[in-house]
């Protein structure tokens, strides 16, 4: 072990016994708040039940705390009829007003936490969305004024007499420069000094949490050679030795939380307890997307739930004993949500509310006990061709809007189209788009193209094209 990491694993050793100490205040409260599995729920999708429908679907989950990504007053007002614990959360695009302006802040608080708590149990105000994860101009002026929207949050609460809320904000993997080993975990040196450290000051002299969105599966999918599917399902008897500080990991989802713990330390701050704003693992994908099944889904959820209500509680190689408030992602399949076709298949239910696969929130149910699942045909890659077409049923005139917009890109893209071309007939709506998604995606996929067209489009291995007509596919 080398002398730098020999200090930083005594520093952490040392810091664990002084975060035991300061956890002591807390704990009652952070073990509360632990040991309730959270659901995040999300409402991109145009086929979703009602709040009313929803709540009672989360309640039947017998999950304990609700993650919302606004602060909806609908929901806000059914959620005082329950006993469930609520996060809400800050957009984005309010942070610099509310950073710049405590009258901002109070105006916020005044209509989003005031009218409902403390009969809606609010528990944390989320301000913002991983918003370290977009980079523009305008999104470096959104990191300037994280913390000072935080802390005028707080002060805002705190003029109210109101102690029991914290406030955060959730951040991805990304945050991160370098996160395998563990102990190499380090924050992206652009926001290392001018965001991280006054963030973790923030987190650290409020008793707050560093909320982090962490998903085995990205990193899995990435590699599945040299990462196994047992080691992120939670499922494996291997073990990973951190060359470094000597740790033992059982599971990608400790290396992945351990990271954030050594980024930390780094940074002078080691004993900031973290919650898991999201994960999960998705239940279905397009073609090309491994492992997105409903067998690696229900066991990923069904572990990480036993791990989290265990009690005592396990924490983490770097955090023994450590509790870790936990949100799963997500409530439902959202069919709206942009991008490949996992975005749209994170969900534990149907938009009808029936259940994708059984699971048990509460940690108790044996995970042996849950009835088989289809075993799933996609954690190998797809090796072939995939074309992408319309979906059954589609608008007509949602079609035709998509179908000028893959057209319009490039004058190849739809050559075969004009009339007298090979793929001219039959000269349906759904005949055309179906090839201009299919050639739109081939020509511009290396460029992020998605086989979507703002839900339109599917993914195919059947051939939908003739002797006359070649579609046309990407080869995977």
């Amino acid at each position: 072990m080398s002398p730098f990491a020999l200090f930083l694993f005594t520093f952490l050793v040392l810091s664990s016994s002084c975060f035991s100490a300061i956890g002591s205040q807390n704990n009652r409260t952070v073990l509360a708040l632990a040991s309730r599995i959270g659901i995040n729920y999300g409402k991109l999708g145009n086929n979703l039940p009602s709040p009313y429908q929803s709540i009672n679907l989360i309640k039947t989950l017998k999950a304990g705390h609700v993650k919302l990504y606004d602060a909806d007053p609908e929901t806000l007002k059914l959620l005082s009829k329950t006993n469930l614990y609520v996060t809400i959360m800050v957009p984005n695009n309010q942070i610099i007003s509310i950073g710049a302006d405590q009258a901002a802040a109070d105006n916020w608080v005044a209509t989003n936490v005031l009218p409902y708590y403390p009969q809606t149990r609010i528990r944390f105000v989320l301000v913002g969305n991983e918003i370290l994860s977009y980079n523009t101009d305008q999104d470096k002026q959104i990191w300037a004024n994280l913390v000072p929207a935080m802390r005028k949050v707080v002060n805002s609460l705190r003029a109210r007499g109101i102690h029991n809320i914290k406030v955060g904000t959730p951040l991805a993997m990304d945050a991160l420069r370098s996160s395998f080993p563990p102990s190499s975990g380090t924050f992206r040196e652009d926001i290392a000094v001018p965001v991280m450290l006054p963030l973790l000051k923030f987190l650290n002299g409020t008793n707050s949490f560093f909320f982090l969105d962490v998903y085995p599966y990205f990193p899995w999918s990435t590699d599945p050679v040299n990462n196994h599917l047992d080691f992120a399902l939670f499922e494996s008897n291997s073990t990973y030795t951190d060359p470094q500080t000597g740790l033992v990991y059982t599971n990608l989802l400790d290396q992945m939380l351990d990271s954030v713990i050594y980024a930390m330390t780094k940074l002078g701050y080691p004993n900031i307890p973290l919650a898991i704003s999201e994960t999960g693992w998705p239940n279905s994908g397009d073609i090309h997307e491994i492992g997105a099944n409903i067998l690696n889904a229900a066991t990923y959820n069904r572990n990480l739930i036993k791990k989290m209500t265990a009690n005592p509680p396990l924490g983490t190689p770097a955090r023994r004993g450590s509790p870790i408030p936990t949100f799963l992602f997500s409530l439902f399949n959202e069919n709206q949500k942009p991008g490949s076709g996992t975005e749209r298949h994170w969900g534990i239910l149907n938009p009808d509310g029936t259940p994708i696969y059984d699971i048990d929130f509460s940690g108790t149910r044996s995970v042996s006990s849950f009835g088989t699942l289809p075993k799933p045909s996609n954690n190998v890659p797809f090796k072939g061709n995939v074309w992408c077409v319309a979906v059954d049923g589609a608008d007509e005139a949602e079609l035709g809007l998509a179908l000028n917009f893959a057209c319009g890109r490039n004058n190849e893209t739809c050559a075969a189209l004009a009339p007298g071309g090979e793929c001219y007939a039959p000269v349906t709506v759904t005949w055309h788009a179906s090839y201009a998604f299919s050639s739109y995606w081939a020509q511009f996929r290396n460029q992020s193209s998605q086989c979507y067209f703002n839900g339109l489009a599917r993914e195919t291995t059947i051939n939908p094209g003739n002797e006359r007509c070649k579609f046309p596919s990407v080869t995977l």
